[in-house]
């Protein structure tokens, strides 16, 4: 029997501009619409031919035998990634993170498609290097995070793990922490990040704290969490409001609203649910991304 060949699958989302078109119609409807805001149509389309250039010359740099396949950011919650694909993110940082939720061992190249307007955190390479690293993809591995329901639903993280309110208000919920300590909160929600989310939300929150649990590193098997604006109440405390969660250790939240929501990396549109009395553990996961 033979072997499937590779599958390059390019990962990319709409540009500005196709936003622009599809709510406006045309460009000169755009450039009004940017005009009035103090912005000008011709950066917009520079940006968009940019990221274009770079999907023609990630796809010229795959090779003929091979197999291809493409996908919007949006459409990530119901494509099937395959064990033999490489995946190839076009476009900034966050979108190797949206990524990293549906993929389990694939190799992730993350392309900047404007250098020098991106970190670079992520998407390390130029479309250029594309051909190069397709046949032998050098990955390092950063740990992820993942949120368990009690119900069985699981949601991964590159970055971090929200749980809270959806409109960000007090969401009322029992903490429990390694080691059997228990607190009832009220908060604006839980933030469980990794080493490679830990210079994002999980570093502005640090900044704000006198004292704060010490940042993991991308590939440490280690978590660090926050309590966001916890309540003292008669009935909440503030005790449990930050830490590290190492290997195989889980910090655990039982619903005291009606509607919470567990969402990863700031995608708000893939999230799961908690009602009264359920329950959800984080902590660090047994996936791995591996980042070219």
């Amino acid at each position: 029997m033979s072997t499937l060949t590779p599958r390059v699958v390019v990962v990319s989302r709409r540009s500005e501009l196709d936003e622009l078109l599809a709510r406006h119609g045309t460009r000169g409807a755009a450039a009004y619409f940017l005009k009035q805001r103090g912005r000008d149509l011709d950066e917009v389309t520079a940006r968009h031919e940019a990221l274009q250039a770079a999907l023609t010359e990630v796809g010229a740099a795959v090779p003929a035998d091979w197999r291809r396949g493409h996908v919007e950011r949006a459409d990530l919650p119901r494509f099937l990634f395959a064990p033999e694909d490489v995946v190839v993110a076009v476009g900034q940082d966050g979108l190797v993170a949206n990524v990293a939720k549906y993929v389990d061992g694939q190799p992730v190249i993350g392309v900047d498609p404007e250098p020098g307007r991106n970190a670079g955190v992520l998407v390390r390479h130029r479309a250029a290097a594309v051909a190069g690293l397709l046949t032998a993809p050098a990955a390092q591995e950063r740990t992820m995070v993942v949120a368990r329901l009690d119900d069985g639903q699981e949601l991964y993280g590159l970055n971090e793990i929200f749980v809270g309110h959806p409109s960000h208000q007090s969401a009322r919920y029992v903490l429990s922490v390694p080691g059997g300590d228990r607190e009832r909160q009220s908060s604006s929600g839980l933030i469980v990040g990794t080493g490679t989310g830990a210079t994002g939300w999980c570093a502005s929150i640090a900044g704000s704290r006198a004292v704060a649990p010490p940042a993991p590193a991308p590939a440490d098997q280690a978590l660090c969490w926050f309590v966001r604006e916890a309540w003292p109440s008669p009935a909440t405390g503030v005790r449990l409001v930050a830490g590290v969660l190492g290997a195989g250790e889980r910090i655990e939240l039982t619903g005291e609203s009606e509607r919470l929501v567990v969402f990863a990396d700031g995608l708000e549109s893939d999230a799961l649910e908690l009602t009264w009395g359920q329950r959800v553990e984080v902590g660090v996961a047994a996936r791995r991304l591996r980042l070219v």
